[in-house]
């Protein structure tokens, strides 16, 4: 490659004399520098978790359940706070999910190629590098029913599950501390994680659609691991870190 030749208006051997705004004194130039720096600043977004009163609705299910898509609450109802949720190791935030838009189906969908700042703290300080978008409904998954129906058998998985919900509801069902079905019902602008190693199940509801955004740590991991798991590593860890009594000193 040719070297680059030096402008025709400062010769390569001519002695360039500083001007005055040059020889302008350290202090008032870092002054101006930091006056600069301030008017592009970008505001930081701190993702906290929502407070309570935004947390989804929860309540412990029926015993028996015939249809998996219909709410199958107690009689009376039984709700669940959010303090029991999160004495589960769940985590939740409340998203602008009507302000942006994503596509119907993205495998894989660059977490990087995200504008919602909030979206953006949430994945910077949880690390999460990979994502893809899904929609279940009849249109747009093959196999339908029958996805619907494993996504329903009582499993865990080896890594923290995240959740945006970017369209439809659904439901997500988790065991409680006295092993009792918790049902979440979780729609559009829900995001949500469940821990490693929390036996747990899924469904759409009677809308038959949700639309999601699943995030991850690295690459993803799809391995479901059906009850019973006690023995599994990550099923230790969940009992130890959640359910088990903290021992009185």
């Amino acid at each position: 490659m040719a070297q680059e030749e030096a402008p025709a208006s400062e010769p390569a051997n001519t002695v360039v004399t500083p001007t005055a705004a040059d020889q302008e004194l350290p202090s008032a130039k870092k002054a101006k520098m930091e006056t600069k720096d301030e008017t592009k600043a970008v505001p930081i977004v701190v993702a906290d978790e929502a407070p309570d009163s935004e947390w989804p609705e929860a309540w412990l299910m029926t015993e028996d359940v015939d249809d998996q898509k219909k709410p199958n609450k107690m009689e009376p109802n039984v709700p669940v706070d959010a303090a029991a949720l999160r004495e589960l190791g769940i985590s939740y935030w409340k998203m602008d999910a009507e302000k942006y838009s994503y596509p119907i189906k993205a495998i894989p969908w660059d977490p990087k190629d995200s504008v919602d700042p909030r979206l953006n703290a949430i994945r910077d300080s949880r690390g999460y590098s990979y994502a893809d978008i899904i929609t279940v409904h009849r249109d747009h998954l093959p196999g339908y029913d029958e996805k619907v129906k494993a996504f329903f058998e009582e499993h865990i998985h080896d890594a923290e599950e995240i959740r945006y919900i970017l369209g439809g509801s659904g439901y997500f069902d988790v065991r409680d501390k006295d092993d009792k079905w918790v049902r979440i019902f979780i729609k559009k602008g829900d995001l949500m994680t469940l821990p490693e190693g929390i036996y747990h199940r899924f469904t759409v509801d009677e809308t038959d659609m949700i639309h999601a955004m699943r995030l991850f740590v690295g690459q993803p991991v799809w391995t479901p691991f059906n009850r019973p798991q006690e023995d599994h590593p990550s099923r230790k860890v969940f009992v130890e870190r959640f359910l088990e009594e903290k021992k009185e000193d």
